[in-house]
């Protein structure tokens, strides 16, 4: 079984394997406590905020405290902090690339969250600044990788969690996007090969109508996490999580002990 999502040392939901995401998508903090509110009883193991969403992004103050805020009515459920850019299929913000990592690293030094999700995509320096702010806090880093045109090589996508591991990422993250079935074996063997090769858990799927079946399914491949929707969708082919769920269930049944 690959390794799981630790959070203070500690595996997330007692190791639990795959973990479920839900991710929040509101504009304001009304809309995104609410969502909080909607999303807790269908039981996710993590949260994930997607704060390129809230319309007061471009305000600190704000963004740390209703970080705050959704760590408190999450309780004891991980939050992950997210700021997908544009390029990599998030909503465009009035903030630079600098500004970003400014945020970040108010963020981490909150202690309002469990995981950051920042891309590879970035540069050096500012990959180097995300990750000592999160490790001075004690918060894990995801480094991912988003391609919402198509789907890289095999190869290429290992490198992603190779590229990950080698810059201190707590967690490996890929998603990308099919053109056709074929495209989803492409996903789902890259995912097998960075599961015996990478030492850091990693994270991945294809996305649409195609890539739902990863989201159902890539655990058993080696994705130690996945996405469903609780109240709104952040990506294309996620799946309702009461859906999700009873689909695992089946599958893990299934499988049993065997091991890819």
């Amino acid at each position: 079984m690959p390794t799981g999502i630790s959070v203070q040392g500690k595996p997330i939901a007692g190791g639990k394997f795959p973990l479920i995401c839900t991710p929040l998508t509101g504009k304001t903090r009304e809309a995104v406590l609410a969502e909080v509110v909607a999303i807790l009883p269908k039981r996710p193991d993590v949260i994930e905020w997607r704060v390129d969403f809230f319309e007061a992004i471009a305000a600190a103050g704000e963004v740390v405290a209703l970080a705050g805020a959704i760590k408190e009515r999450a309780g004891g459920t991980p939050v992950i902090f997210t700021r997908r850019s544009a390029g990599e299929g998030g909503q465009r913000v009035a903030l630079t690339e600098g500004e970003v990592v400014e945020l970040y690293e108010r963020i981490c030094a909150s202690k309002t969250v469990d995981l950051v999700d920042y891309e590879l995509s970035n540069t050096a320096e500012s990959l180097r600044r995300v990750r000592e702010a999160s490790r001075q806090s004690g918060v894990g880093l995801i480094g991912s990788y988003h391609n919402f045109q198509f789907t890289p090589s095999p190869e290429a996508i290992r490198d992603r969690f190779l590229a990950a591991e080698g810059l201190g990422a707590d967690v490996a993250k890929v998603a990308v996007m099919p053109r056709s079935a074929e495209d989803v074996l492409i996903l789902l063997v890259a995912t097998l090969r960075g599961r015996r090769e990478v030492r850091i858990p990693i994270i991945s799927m294809s996305m649409g109508p195609y890539g739902s079946l990863t989201r159902m399914f890539g655990f058993a491949f080696g994705s130690v996490l996945t996405f469903a929707v609780g109240h709104s969708s952040s990506a294309p082919g996620q799946v309702p999580i009461e859906d999700l769920r009873s689909v695992l269930e089946i599958a893990q049944r299934a499988l049993g002990d065997a091991q890819l």
